[in-house]
């Protein structure tokens, strides 16, 4: 809720049933528009911490721990752009298992092969000819030149990965995430806030208000 006090209003035409007039109108949050970082602050390092999160913890409930207020989760979100928190954050031990089996239907389809990785080759030197976590065929095999000219073949330069492991994975890789540092979060929220003011146009009610168009005006 905190993000939405935050947001301008729009004067829109009523299209609710217990109205009075055609041109009655009712103000309403411009969920369009979004704040964004400042460029400078967004490549910024020393402005941001990273944090994994923990089990179970919410926007929210980090929020309070790192700014002593959880309505400002929003400024989590908007820092590691995150628009969809269903989707983007990661869910609890509980709520991943329950989100597996249904996507999956059984507990035995969570063993199966989800797709081919591949392991870290290194050469006779230790350097590295092949990276760990590519995905590939399952017949992949590598083949490289040695530093003295020979063909070398690896057969087993990759293994599968089941549903289990890799939806662990994508979830676990959603829990390290940049920290806007306290002293930096006020002059953040003042930018938000300037970003949100409206410009003058035909629109135009005042800074923190614009009207939108009355279809019945154009016979819609």
């Amino acid at each position: 809720m905190g993000y939405f006090k935050e947001l301008p209003n729009v004067s829109a035409v009523s299209l609710l049933p217990g109205r009075t007039r055609n041109d009655q109108r009712v103000l309403v949050k411009n969920i369009f528009k979004r704040a964004k970082l400042r460029s400078d602050i967004d490549i910024a390092t020393t402005a941001f911490d990273f944090r994994v999160i923990k089990e179970g913890q919410r926007p929210d409930t980090l929020a309070q721990d790192l700014y002593n207020d959880p309505e400002l989760d929003w400024v989590i979100l908007i820092t590691n752009n995150i628009i969809n928190v269903r989707n983007e954050w990661p869910l609890s031990n509980r709520d991943l298992h329950n989100y597996m089996l249904e996507k999956y239907g059984s507990e035995e389809a969570l063993y199966q092969v989800h797709h081919y990785e591949t392991f870290e080759v290194r050469d006779e030197q230790n350097r590295t000819v092949l990276e760990s976590g590519l995905e590939v065929d399952e017949d992949f095999t590598l083949t490289y030149t040695s530093l003295g000219g020979q063909r070398v073949v690896v057969n087993n330069a990759s293994g599968p990965v089941n549903n289990l492991d890799y939806e662990n994975k994508v979830n676990d890789a959603k829990r390290i995430i940049r920290i806007l540092k306290p002293q930096f979060l006020s002059g953040f929220i003042s930018d938000m806030r300037k970003m949100m003011k409206y410009e003058t146009s035909s629109q135009y009610v005042d800074r923190t208000t614009k009207a939108s168009y009355n279809p019945r005006e154009f016979g819609v």
